[in-house]
């Protein structure tokens, strides 16, 4: 995969969820850089306009949607939206996520679990649902979610992130394995360690300037997007620069 930044996504429609910061900010931003048209989803509007800024200069065009994942009338509404504007949707980049609490599964506040699992997992298939018609009428769809180590590892009191990767991976692939008589394409992106909010959470002690920067991970990610990428049902993770095999944990 290339990390070229020429206008290979001219013309195209993507939507990045969790565009505000972190990787969705630089996913959102490098696919404006090849070209493509952002639909850009956070829930604070005055990050998403600093986001519409940067796009703006790159010489690219953001469409700013606000609104919070657990909302799933919202995410039917995109769908509707983006049919009504655009009649397709070629990319989909499926960033946003929370991680919860890092405590015994015994310990766990239900609300915790609930809002990790509609955010992590029923969001995702809330966008598959209101998407993949509109993913189909693109000539080369593609959709990336953000999987993670965790899915498999199953560490100690990581439990309700752990499941909601897991659940996340087998419905990413088994979407994908629906696919195949489309011209759609979906993958999981496992990024490792890197530079964000999320990670400062889980790993406090950790010096930031020790890993990746959200915009190391970003060209590659967004490869997956593009029409060149003929993968499907995959894992690529950023750590191992490669698509892993899913029979044999990392």
């Amino acid at each position: 995969m290339s990390e070229s930044v020429e206008k290979t996504m001219r013309d195209r429609v993507c939507v990045v969820t969790g565009a505000t910061r972190g990787i969705g900010y630089s996913a959102a931003l490098e696919l404006a850089r090849r070209g493509a048209h952002v639909i850009a989803i956070g829930r604070t509007l005055g990050a998403l306009e600093e986001l519409d800024d940067a796009i703006i200069s790159v010489g690219a065009q953001a469409t700013l949607v606000q609104f919070d994942l657990k909302d799933m009338a919202a995410i039917d509404r995109l769908g509707a939206a983006i049919y009504e504007r655009w009649g397709k949707l070629d990319g989909l980049v499926a960033n946003a996520g929370l991680l919860g609490a890092i405590t015994p599964l015994g310990h766990l506040e239900p609300d915790v679990w609930d809002d990790v699992m509609a955010v992590n997992v029923t969001a995702n298939w809330r966008l598959i649902r209101s998407l993949d018609p509109l993913l189909r009428q693109s000539d080369a769809g593609r959709a990336v979610f953000m999987s993670s180590g965790a899915a498999h590892k199953c560490k100690p009191f990581w439990g309700v992130y752990s499941v909601s990767k897991a659940a996340l991976d087998a419905m990413v692939r088994t979407y994908a394995g629906e696919l195949v008589s489309t011209d759609v394409k979906a993958n999981l992106f496992s990024p490792g360690p890197v530079r964000t909010k999320m990670r400062a959470q889980a790993a406090p002690g950790e010096d930031p300037e020790t890993i990746p920067h959200p915009d190391d991970v970003a060209p590659l990610l967004v490869d997956l997007v593009e029409p060149a990428c003929e993968e499907s049902g995959r894992i690529y993770d950023f750590v191992e620069r490669r698509f892993l095999d899913f029979n044999a944990p990392s």
